[in-house]
């Protein structure tokens, strides 16, 4: 391993960033993404800094393939623009650049300062960008031409080790952004991390703080779960740190509250039933992960015992159902769809299935309307 330098006030040696290379951080270079690579290299010759970070690069290090890579830079974003036609800028307060290779969008970001906020551009060097992370597991940043893994914060000891660690102090944290108590417990089911005593008491703390985020990213954060292949143990900590009525307020206490362990016990079923059809291989859908995420709550409405299926009211029964996150439209409609097939029910037909689909059922709640009026 190599030691980076800087110096001191006094211009002496201190001790910056340790460097990892191939033979320590064995990362497979055939699952990284050949035009990230292509935005690396072009980003180099021209003079700027680049690398690889975050997630990306903890999914490296754990032999796992990425699905997104993000990429960080010295350049301006009117720097990258200028350098990449198939780009465009985004965002008017803090600016990221995203880079076009046809149906894949490379999201490249600024090294940001320490007092840069989502408000405001205000851009820095790698050492200030390290700093402005969630998790030291995040904070890894590889470069492609070196075959390198910088590390400033010590991230691949605490991902070898299975630890999860805030770098941002914890009273601060998920003030800054609620979404980390989400993707920290995201992570560490995901990675097998475990979350330190004084971490969980904070997220705990501090999750009402969700209440104060955007519709859209909590509806971005949970389709990605469900499509995660751990949709069923991450959802189980969301209950442990009582993040689930927060996401889900209209199924929490017909599926989770008191006296519904019938209920409780089928939705975990379904979630796994998710994961395992993901494991396999089958084809990455929100409208199938919608299906199975409601499949409990819609039985136990009663939903599949009626007659005859409105399409148009049961797509209104599945948005209502998921209030306050908003799915698009078609995948709604995709998901009433599979549901249907899956209780072999035709719309506005007769039944062809037996009562209730097999399941327990139980009494309607007040928010949800009854589809056979």
């Amino acid at each position: 391993m190599l030691i980076r330098y800087t110096t001191d006030k006094k211009g002496r040696p201190q001790k910056q960033a340790e460097v990892y290379q191939a033979k320590e951080h064995n990362i497979n270079r055939s699952y990284i993404d050949k035009d990230a690579i292509t935005v690396i290299e072009k980003l180099n010759r021209r003079g700027f800094q680049a690398y690889i970070v975050g997630g990306a690069v903890r999914d490296l290090m754990s032999k796992r393939e990425p699905k997104d890579f993000d990429i960080v830079t010295d350049a301006l974003p009117e720097d990258v623009k200028k350098i990449f036609r198939n780009s465009r800028i985004i965002g008017r307060r803090f600016k990221l650049v995203h880079i076009y290779f046809g149906a894949k969008i490379f999201e490249v970001a600024t090294f940001r300062s320490l007092e840069s906020t989502n408000n405001h551009n205000d851009y820095g060097g790698i050492e200030e960008d390290v700093l402005r992370r969630d998790f030291s597991i995040n904070a890894l940043y590889y470069s492609p031409s070196e075959n390198q893994v910088i590390d400033y914060i010590g991230g691949v000891k605490d991902l070898r080790n299975k630890r999860l660690r805030s770098i941002i102090d914890l009273d601060t944290t998920f003030h800054e952004d609620p979404v980390r108590i989400i993707r920290g417990i995201k992570y560490s089911n995901i990675s097998k991390l475990k979350i330190p005593f004084k971490l969980r008491m904070q997220m705990k703390k501090d999750v009402h703080l969700l209440n104060d985020v955007s519709i859209s990213r909590l509806t971005e954060e949970v389709f990605k779960i469900l499509l995660s292949g751990k949709s069923m143990i991450i959802m189980n900590d969301f209950i442990k740190y009582g993040l689930f009525s927060y996401l889900f307020p209209e199924i929490n206490d017909p599926i989770i509250g008191k006296n519904r362990k019938e209920f409780k016990k089928q939705f975990f079923r379904d979630l796994d039933k998710l994961d395992k059809k993901l494991y396999r291989g089958v084809e990455k859908s929100k409208a199938l992960a919608l299906s199975y995420l409601l499949d409990a709550y819609l039985t136990g409405l009663g939903t599949f015992s009626t007659k005859n299926i409105v399409m148009k009211d049961f797509v209104h029964n599945i948005k209502t159902s998921l209030k306050p996150l908003i799915a698009p439209n078609v995948d709604v409609e995709s998901a009433a769809r599979i549901l249907l097939k899956r209780k072999n029910i035709k719309i506005n037909g007769k039944r062809r299935y037996s009562k209730n689909g097999g399941r327990p059922s139980f009494n309607k709640f007040k928010k949800i309307r009854k589809l056979d009026k």
